[in-house]
């Protein structure tokens, strides 16, 4: 039996994202574990293909484009209390995170640096487009991290796939 003592979870404010921190708050609890809530804002900026050790500068520019804002950061951690500060349920053994960069490399950084036991996903996010042009975050994030990644469906998200006969 596994026992979590430091919780990941990771969200783009998606229905799917939504549902997956009842059940991150629900394991935190169970454990007693420290629950780390992480955003990623959207960035221009790219990394190396799943290198997490790379050293990335604060501030600067990539192409005349910030890869850093201190100001989209502050607000997305505005976001992060105004969605789940509410919902903690009593629980006080949580932190709001903001990291700025591509949200794969990012989440598996933190997990990494922190010593994370579990990350826990939404299955689907809000980002469909960069769905197709680099894969699912989720996908990405479970091949590469280091510790568990637990992926929550929304149940009302249904899909069929095509049966071929």
């Amino acid at each position: 039996m596994f026992e979590y003592k430091k919780i990941l979870f990771c969200t783009d404010f998606s229905d799917d994202a939504n549902i997956a921190f009842l059940h991150a708050l629900g394991l935190a609890k169970k454990y007693g574990a420290k629950l780390s809530i992480l955003h990623v804002p959207h960035s221009p900026f790219q990394y190396a293909k799943h290198v997490v050790d790379e050293d990335i500068p604060k501030g600067g520019d990539m192409n005349g484009q910030a890869f850093y804002d201190p100001k989209i950061a502050e607000e997305a951690l505005g976001r992060l209390k105004n969605a789940y500060e509410g919902r903690m349920q009593g629980y006080e053994r949580y932190e709001f995170l903001v990291a700025c960069g591509a949200p794969d490399v990012e989440i598996i950084r933190y997990a990494k640096k922190n010593e994370i036991d579990l990350i826990v996903m939404g299955a689907l996010g809000n980002s469909d487009s960069e769905r197709e042009e680099r894969g699912s975050t989720v996908a990405r994030v479970s091949r590469y991290a280091h510790c568990h990644v637990m992926a929550i469906r929304n149940p009302l998200n249904q899909f069929t796939l095509p049966i071929r006969g």
